[in-house]
């Protein structure tokens, strides 16, 4: 979710001292978005502290655009795919799997893999009431509903690691969506064949894919069938390509597949989604993302721009698929002009944090890897996470991936659950002096992969997360603190003598080597069957060659190397490991001031006082007659117990009050005597 502009100007000072002012604005209404989609993803309600969406369809509907995903509860619609809002439907099965969703004239329909299997239609989904339309006469494993520009509509459907992999059959839309004639199968996989086909990580297991997720596309005239492979839980999940001049086919495997494929980055995984059209008519793909970490099917959503070339050769432009993007309506040609160009500034970088979890260290905050993260030792407000990006930059943009440890799933399973995150990003030149970025500290909503994009870039070169509430009362945790920005300082060069071994005896796998260039963080391969229809890629940091295992056999390839620079460089030090501070053991369950000590004093005196949550306070002293004598403490803070020295300057002998304020919500005045 985008939040409104924050036009609040804060004047802090933290315990180390005074902070600079910064007027923290975030660009509204946003112009990028960043990958994975930053939505209320559901958490499973049998497995703990797992969340999940997967196998989304996306239909422009009344002019605007409605998502469904698998076991969300409910579904979104936008009008901006910017924003979207949660609808919470009656009539529709919610936990089934597989969405489908069609559009003819003024109603929608919707239909999932479930048993019995039902179509439902609405024509006014927003409003979230939905009415059985039919009941089908067979099961249809992850279906697809397409309709044709001639009126006729067919279902595509399969999800199998065996024959029939998957088939299709003509619906009457007239007769209670009845099969017109008998099912025909349609493709049939051949991972002997077709490297990316295999199953694993990196496609390495020799052994029969489960091929699902049909989506059907007509394009000049021909029916474009993707479908999905090798498994869900697989950063190599990805989508194939049939290609017929007949809905009903016969259809010819199109040797440049995989079309959709995002086998390495932040968050990998482009299978199993649908190909639509923004209102502009540019083609983008919606997809599953790969996590499958506490559970296979821990997934969720991303977006990439999508085109048929001038040869009609489907492809899906993935590069920095999971860097910030133009948000659709922006940019004329989304497929050849969609990335920012904003670097990511955090990755590998230094960073130190409030507490550590056993096994979970802080390094997990700074590999760009979605399946890892940071976790503190607790839940409580005033956590943090520090990276010091080396250098001052120029930051654009945030996204805060926010993991989930040990939550009670009764508080957050389901919808009727509460669930949100409230948080503080802090900057700094300095790493003492620091200005409120962005203020989350009132946030209601989920934002677990929460992204911000600022509406003018802040220098700096440390930047702050600090907790305020963690749902579910599970540990603060962070899969990555990712940080974007330094167009101007970012690099691109051509690799040198780039050279392809191909496995003669499996033509299914090749290296790639080259000489690596000077500073440069990573690497862009990029590879097709055409100089210039290089639509696959895989990207690599800090390397020199790479091994894949996706290629299709008896095609001739084309490869080309090209290294990035965010210009800034990685931290290549130990990440250190702190004991849990003594303030984050007992973090006091009240506010509270205590007395001055000693009292009465002389000189100087300590005052100690207590915050059961992070706020803005003031801490200040007053002589009898109410006048102003010092302000101590004007500061945002963590919640912990803290201690202010006062020194006693230039003051006649008497009554003093030492007051303190937290927020809106208490005061308390403690009388002390000062005696010279």
């Amino acid at each position: 979710m985008y939040y409104k502009i924050i036009k609040k100007v804060f004047m802090i000072i933290l315990i180390t001292g005074v902070t600079n002012i910064l007027s923290a604005q975030i660009a509204y209404p946003p112009t990028t978005f960043c990958n994975p989609l930053n939505l209320s993803y559901r958490f499973m309600s049998s497995v703990q502290d797992a969340r999940e969406a997967a196998d989304p369809v996306i239909v422009l509907f009344q002019d605007d655009y409605y998502l469904f995903a698998s076991k969300s509860g409910g579904y979104w619609y936008s009008n901006n795919m910017r924003e979207w809002t949660f609808v919470i439907p009656t009539g529709l099965p919610l936990e089934d799997y597989a969405p489908a969703a069609m559009a003819i004239g003024d109603t929608l329909y919707f239909t999932a893999w479930g048993s019995p299997e039902r179509i439902y239609f609405s024509t006014d989904p927003k409003s979230g009431i939905w009415q059985e339309a039919a009941t089908f006469t067979r099961v249809y494993p992850d279906p697809d509903l397409f309709p044709d520009d001639d009126g006729r509509v067919y279902m595509y459907y399969g999800c199998n690691n065996q024959e029939p992999f998957l088939s299709a059959v003509e619906l009457d839309p007239h007769n209670n969506f009845q099969e017109i004639g008998s099912p025909v199968a349609t493709i049939n996989p051949d991972a002997a064949e077709h490297g990316w086909e295999r199953r694993g990580d990196e496609n390495l297991m020799d052994e029969n894919p489960w091929i699902e997720g049909c989506w059907m596309t007509r394009y000049a005239g021909k029916y474009f069938l993707q479908y999905s492979g090798p498994g869900t839980e697989f950063k190599t999940y990805a989508d194939g390509l049939y290609i017929s001049d007949n809905p009903l086919g016969p259809f010819e495997y199109a040797p440049y597949s995989p079309v959709s494929f995002k086998p390495t980055g932040f968050i990998t995984g482009a299978g199993h989604g649908c190909t639509f059209r923004d209102r502009d008519g540019n083609y983008w793909r919606v997809t599953t993302m790969v996590i499958s970490v506490k559970h296979i099917f821990e997934r969720r959503i991303g977006i990439y721009p999508a085109a048929f070339d001038a040869d009609t050769v489907m492809y899906t432009n993935t590069i920095f698929g999971d860097y910030p993007q133009y948000v659709p309506g922006v940019k004329e040609n989304p497929v050849a002009d969609n990335f920012t160009g904003w670097m990511l500034l955090s990755y590998k970088k230094y960073a130190k944090v409030s507490s550590i979890l056993q096994g979970y260290g802080v390094q997990n905050a700074v590999d760009n890897d979605i399946k890892t993260y940071w976790c503190a030792a607790t839940g409580d407000s005033g956590e943090y996470i520090t990276i010091d990006l080396g250098k001052t930059c120029q930051v654009h943009a945030l996204q805060i991936n926010l993991g989930e440890h040990e939550t009670n799933t009764g508080l957050v399973s389901g919808r009727t659950n509460p669930v949100y995150q409230q948080y503080f990003i802090l900057t700094s030149a300095d790493s003492i002096e620091w200005s409120v970025l962005v203020d989350k500290s009132s946030n209601e909503e989920d934002v677990p992969h929460d992204y911000i994009e600022l509406e003018e870039p802040v220098s700096t070169r440390y930047v702050k997360l600090t907790n305020v509430y963690t749902p579910g009362e599970g540990k603060f945790c962070v899969r990555d603190l990712r940080i974007f920005g330094n167009p101007d300082s970012a690099n691109y060069t051509m690799a040198d003598n780039v050279t392809v071994i191909r496995d003669p005896e499996d033509e299914r796998n090749a290296i790639i080597k080259w000489d690596t260039v000077e500073n440069s963080d990573g690497y862009i391969v990029r590879y097709g069957i055409d100089p210039d229809k290089l639509y696959n890629h895989y990207i690599v940091y800090d390397a020199d060659s790479v091994s894949i295992h996706s290629l299709n056999k008896g095609i001739e390839y084309y490869f080309s190397v090209e290294a990035f620079d965010s210009g800034t460089d990685f931290y290549d030090g130990e990440y250190q490991e702190p004991v849990i501070p003594e303030s984050l053991n007992s973090i006091p369950k009240e506010y509270d001031l205590l007395q001055n000590y000693p009292n009465p004093f002389n000189t100087s005196t300590k005052i100690s006082y207590s915050l059961s949550r992070a706020d803005y306070i003031t801490l200040k002293i007053f002589d009898i007659t109410g006048r102003e004598i010092e302000t101590l403490v004007n500061a945002f803070q963590a919640s912990g117990k803290y201690d202010v020295n006062f020194t006693a300057k230039n003051l006649s002998s008497g009554t003093y009050f030492c007051k303190l304020q937290v927020g809106d919500n208490f005061t308390e005045i403690k009388k002390m005597n000062y005696v010279r």
